[in-house]
């Protein structure tokens, strides 16, 4: 990079964060729901401002028109870099271990279920949104106790976690994670699953991240991801950047994905009213989940 360039870099860097236009606001807020489906609304427009200066500092543009045009002439999709750096930078990636223990009660109780099948020899889960990965290995953890408890060494399981966000992906994948991060893992697990990886840093064995297969997916295009025949299907905190229309096709596909007797399981308060032909509710008044129906 010439010292010119650095030096525009820097003076760039300095500066205040000039607000968007309604124009500016308007055009983005358009492009980013059409490429990933997130909706920006007027209570947004600050944060949204905000992230794109954040990033336009760090690639030396000073406009927003600028940074508009060169991710509408990129390829089209939302896998291609630039937006997956932005992409990261727009999601709430808020996320705990065993995060509402109400929804993993009821998912250890489908589980078991699945143990209590003679014939079954395999289970596969599908964690959407997994984020920076503290939930597709609470749901891993559980699942390891809960065979060795049983005794079922005879069943195959594994774990898909798909994320649209590649920076996210890559946390997951290390498993590597804070104390403060920790604090809601029961010691019992902690223990048994976690090793000390540095000051103050903790990451899970190797044993239950080979059993993970994290993989970058856009929920706007879930017709092409190939996945099918999935036991559960873990859809937390994700439905919350959409509006009402996209969030029914989503889960729509999710609902094509499971098997029959298959168990999908949102966020308390993500789908209010929603029906589907192929499910029935789960009789739990603190959880939002759903079992396919088995048509013979």
């Amino acid at each position: 990079m010439l010292a010119d360039d650095i030096m525009t870099k820097e003076r760039w860097a300095l500066q205040a964060v000039r607000p968007m236009t309604d124009e500016e606001f308007n055009l983005w807020q358009a492009l980013i729901e059409a490429r990933v489906g997130m909706t920006m609304g007027a209570a947004r427009r600050s944060f949204l401002g905000t992230s794109l200066s954040l990033r336009m500092r760090e690639l030396g543009m000073q406009d927003y028109g600028a940074y508009y045009e060169r991710m509408v002439q990129g390829s089209g999709s939302a896998a291609e870099p630039e937006w997956a750096v932005l992409v990261d930078r727009l999601t709430v990636q808020e996320t705990s271990f065993f995060r509402h223990q109400p929804s993993y009660d009821c998912y250890g109780r489908h589980i078991e279920s699945l143990l209590h099948e003679p014939a079954r020899r395999q289970i596969n889960i599908w964690s959407v949104g997994c984020s920076t990965g503290e939930e597709p290995y609470s749901l891993a953890m559980q699942l390891q106790v809960q065979l060795e408890q049983a005794a079922r060494s005879d069943i195959y399981w594994g774990i898909t976690a798909s994320d649209i966000s590649l920076p996210t992906l890559a946390k997951a994948r290390r498993g590597i994670y804070g104390s403060r991060r920790c604090q809601q893992i029961p010691e019992n697990l902690m223990s048994r699953f976690f090793q000390p990886a540095g000051r103050d840093q903790f990451q899970i064995q190797a044993s239950v991240r080979e059993r993970i297969c994290f993989v970058q997916i856009n929920v706007m295009e879930l017709e092409n991801a190939p996945i099918y025949g999935v036991d559960v299907i873990f859809c937390q905190n994700v439905l919350i950047y959409f509006k009402r229309f996209r969030k029914r096709d989503i889960v729509g596909r999710l609902v094509d994905r499971l098997a029959p007797g298959g168990l999908l399981i949102l966020g308390v308060n993500e789908m209010v009213d929603w029906q589907h032909p192929h499910l029935d509710r789960v009789n739990d008044a603190g959880v939002l989940a759903f079992r396919r129906r088995i048509t013979i």
